[in-house]
């Protein structure tokens, strides 16, 4: 790969006006991330490891080279997943899990459904559909079913190769609740490793995907009964925002639910939904 000419030494870790802007434009066509002024330090912070990846040397030259008719496309995978944001964690705003365990799947069991479809529209590293899956489970395994599959998805690569693995600081699993620990998490067999791992039945059951909420079609399978999709809409604009709830909507089953996060609203948007808990809908 050639770069362009390195730039005067003052430029190599700063990211001018000019560069974030169409950075900043880039990043929410392909992702619908809004990039506000404000964000303008941690953009530059996370470009230096593509600056040292590509060989750019400074961030100017990164943006040069990136813009460059036929130069970016292979790099965009790398520009988003070093944007993102990936913040999760077991049994996230446990009180989602609750209702799911004690009246969606009672709900949804109650309809004589043999088998049921969940989404993780945005897995990250893989506590959420995992969750999903041992509150699923362990429901199953007390009513005789139903089955189950979960689709778990992100738009970043590199956190989607880490949930595909199942493998996790020991204390990362510290918030699953001790039965479902024992019945869902193994243990490390050195003693000196400090990691476990999901149980093969439960990963089995997941199966991890990229897809970009922008798209313009949702090419998930058949209609799902569960979606959950937290704390992603924070990060996009009203439109974007009604754009992507509309899609998920799109691809529920009627009677299915939607999860969105507790910080995130769809005060406004007109859709077949209706409230039943805290930032649970249900499709009509």
């Amino acid at each position: 790969m050639s770069a362009v000419a390195v730039r005067h030494p003052d430029d190599v870790d700063h990211l001018g006006p000019r560069d974030f802007a169409r950075l900043a434009a880039f990043i929410h066509d392909v992702a619908g991330i809004k990039m506000s002024a404000g964000k303008t330090t941690m953009l530059e912070g996370r470009l230096r490891r593509r600056v040292r990846a590509t060989g750019t040397e400074t961030i100017s030259n990164y943006c040069d080279w990136f813009f460059r008719d036929g130069h970016h496309d292979g790099e965009t995978v790398h520009l988003i997943n070093a944007v993102t944001t990936n913040k999760t964690d077991f049994f996230r705003e446990p009180r989602h899990f609750d209702h799911l365990r004690d009246v969606v799947l009672p709900a949804l069991h109650a309809t004589g459904r043999r088998r049921i479809r969940g989404w993780s529209a945005a897995c990250s590293t893989g506590a959420e559909p995992y969750t999903m899956a041992m509150v699923i489970d362990a429901f199953a395994a007390q009513h005789g079913g139903p089955e189950y599959s979960i689709l778990a998805t992100d738009l970043d690569t590199e956190v989607l190769e880490v949930a595909q693995r199942g493998i996790y600081p020991a204390e990362q699993v510290v918030p699953v609740p001790p039965l479902l620990r024992q019945r869902y998490v193994l243990a490390a067999k050195a003693a000196k490793r400090n990691d476990v791992r999901i149980v093969p039945a439960l990963r089995a059951a997941i199966s991890f995907a990229r897809h970009n909420l922008m798209a313009d079609q949702y090419e998930v399978g058949e209609p799902l009964d569960l979606i959950f999709c937290r704390n992603v809409l924070i990060y996009f604009d009203k439109p974007t925002q009604e754009q992507v709830v509309r899609r998920l909507v799109d691809r529920l089953h009627p009677g299915g639910y939607l999860f969105l996060g507790h910080s995130e609203s769809i005060a406004g948007i007109d859709l077949p939904l209706i409230p039943v808990a805290n930032t649970v809908f249900q499709r009509t």
